[in-house]
């Protein structure tokens, strides 16, 4: 399974139970769609990545450009009064975090000149976020109250086994529980962090080996939904660390990038895939069309709020 172009087949003995799939939303072709964020009323926020444009995208399917920032733009999350946290870079290639307000007016909360690559965000607690630098090896953590941005976690699992390589090392992340589970793309590892009381990290583990995840999703017993990137679908990964194909390319996943649960009555347990259509490691067709895919899963999504 995508592994026409030499990958490791890290895939070729899981379990395949295709979720039954539904493309809400299409782009053109090397349209880099990297993140998603869903408000309580179903509206799909989505990072158009490469032109720095967040789009929004109605249950049914309409889009229109919600924000633009100058740059490009990876991650989002929500605030708690329902504004947009977005990670990304500026103009000058600086990496910025940036407050997308509801009616789309952009202000840079601050820029971290000692960051690399900033890429996934979550809530942490409150006023506070952390966020994946893929390049630096590390996670930042964002107070967009103060606003101010420090080192939560640098540790050689969180980088790229050389600094040479251009696939993200810390890349998605999530907490469920106690724990922060981060995704090291670049070295194929699902890891999870111990957050204690004071909500500061104790040491990396290893929780799932050979897996290329990007960015993911937890249901509230704790499965994992991953984009698979490159692999060109979407794997569930129990609590018991056993993996699960649910999407491959048919399913419309091709370069699935992000995973998101509805939020809305009779959403809350699907989940929604983006992608940019293999423009990172092209299927033998070709690129094809960025899409936005509901995957109807049975789980209702966790979330910390």
């Amino acid at each position: 399974m995508g592994n026409s172009a030499g990958l490791p087949s890290i895939y070729a003995d899981k379990p395949i139970e295709l979720a039954p799939a539904k493309i809400i939303a299409s782009f053109p072709v090397n349209t880099f769609l990297e993140n998603l964020a869903i408000a309580s009323d179903g509206t799909i926020f989505v990072s158009n990545h490469e032109v720095g444009e967040i789009v929004s995208i109605t249950p049914d399917g309409n889009q229109q450009i919600h924000a633009t920032v100058e740059g490009k733009v990876s991650g989002l999350a929500f605030t708690t009064n329902g504004d947009l946290v977005a990670t990304g870079w500026n103009g000058d290639s600086i990496p910025v975090v940036s407050l997308v307000k509801s009616d789309g007016t952009v202000e840079t909360l601050l820029t971290l000149p000692d960051a690399k690559f900033l890429n996934g965000i979550t809530p942490l607690s409150g006023t506070q976020y952390l966020t994946a630098d893929s390049y630096r090896g590390a996670i930042w953590l964002i107070d967009i109250a103060q606003p101010s941005g420090s080192i939560w976690l640098e540790h050689p699992m969180l980088a790229r086994s050389n600094s040479e390589s251009v696939f993200p090392a810390a890349n998605g992340l999530k907490r469920f529980g106690d724990f922060l589970y981060v995704s090291n793309t670049e070295k194929m590892l699902l890891l999870r962090i111990p957050i204690d009381t004071a909500n500061k990290p104790g040491e990396p583990e290893i929780f799932v080996e050979q897996t290329n995840i990007d960015d993911f999703a937890f249901d509230v017993e704790g499965n994992l939904y991953g984009a698979t990137h490159i692999y060109n679908s979407v794997v569930r990964i129990a609590s018991d660390r056993s993996t699960t194909i649910i999407a491959q390319a048919e399913s419309g996943v091709i370069g699935s990038t992000s995973v998101a649960f509805g939020q809305s009555e009779g959403e809350r347990t699907a989940i929604y895939v983006v992608t940019n259509g293999g423009m990172f490691l092209p299927p033998p067709t070709g690129v094809v069309p960025a899409n936005v895919v509901r995957l109807e899963v049975g789980k209702t999504g966790y979330s910390l709020t």
